[in-house]
């Protein structure tokens, strides 16, 4: 009993000297001492951690604002194309009547923008919130006149719409010298290989833009007819499958900004940057289709309505 009284007693005592010294340690030297509780932690806590729930995302929890800059980034989308004299040969073609289109663009144009209507523009193209419709215009114009198998044997010319001449892509070009039917599909400004053709063929048919229902294969708005055009020097200038779906997105969103910005939230709701989310998934029928756009917007939590898809289909 008396040997046990004692030992309780020495325990206490070495206690209190342990903790005497690591509270001189402490305030002597910089130490300090933490718990380690993340054994303690994991074992009561583990199976907790396995089966927590995300809370639900609230309106307007998303910042948006960050979201623009990732669809929109400063510094541009660079078209990994050229270019050269193809607006000097339109014009002198009567694809594009310079008048008219220079008339579209009060301001003037950039030095870029210049070389490229009317010069031979070697230079690096960089498409941005400021020259996107510029680029669209010409590209359209590129696209409606280039000879390729799309526009002569695709749905554009199927007995059951009428001929090509009654979409908006050739109606609406109201720039040309004569009709744009003058000029559908009959000048041979770039000619494809059989392999790029079938690329263009292929990837075309999986790119959809929210302004209508139709993939790039059927172009019968302007953006279509410009996509399809874009296409073109994209496998002419060597571009992949991948590649082209990734220039592709970047074009689109360009054009479409709001329907993107609204697609990046709803990935965002999903867990995925947009730079995470497959460009050829997004610019599929699901998505980027009018449909496809309309029915995910509904979807969107953290938005309060839905807003409009972007711009609209003529010149």
């Amino acid at each position: 009993m008396i040997k046990k009284k004692s030992e309780k007693i020495s325990f206490w005592k070495g206690a209190a000297l342990l903790l005497f010294a690591t509270i001189f340690l402490t305030q002597v030297f910089e130490i300090s001492i933490t718990p380690k509780l993340s054994l303690l932690k994991n074992q009561f806590l583990g199976k907790q951690q396995t089966t927590t729930v995300q809370d639900p995302i609230r309106t307007g929890s998303i910042d948006t604002t960050v979201l623009a800059k990732a669809v929109l980034p400063d510094q541009g989308v660079v078209l990994p194309i050229t270019w050269g004299d193809l607006g000097q040969r339109m014009i002198a073609d009567g694809v594009i009547d310079e008048a008219k289109f220079r008339a579209l663009f009060e301001g003037g144009l950039t030095n870029v923008e210049e070389q490229m209507l009317a010069g031979n523009s070697n230079q690096r193209i960089v498409m941005n919130q400021q020259n996107s419709r510029y680029l669209l215009d010409l590209l359209w114009a590129f696209g409606l006149s280039n000879k390729n198998d799309i526009l002569d044997q695709g749905e554009m010319t199927d007995k059951e719409y009428g001929g090509a001449g009654n979409f908006a892509s050739t109606g609406g070009w109201s720039l040309a010298r004569g009709t744009a039917m003058d000029h559908y599909s009959q000048h041979a400004y770039v000619v494809l290989t059989a392999e790029q053709q079938a690329l263009v063929d292929k990837v075309s048919r999986g790119i959809y833009r929210p302004c209508c229902g139709n993939s790039t294969h059927f172009p019968d708005c302007n953006h279509g007819m410009a996509m399809l055009g874009l296409l073109e020097l994209l496998a002419k200038n060597g571009a992949r499958e991948q590649e082209m779906y990734a220039v592709a997105l970047k074009v689109n969103s360009f054009w479409f900004p709001q329907t993107y910005i609204d697609l990046a939230t709803y990935f965002k709701e999903q867990g995925k940057n947009w730079n995470q989310v497959d460009a050829k998934t997004v610019l599929g029928k699901e998505y980027s289709s009018a449909q496809g756009y309309q029915k995910t917007r509904q979807q969107i939590k953290s938005l309060p309505k839905p807003a409009s898809g972007g711009g609209g289909c003529g010149a």
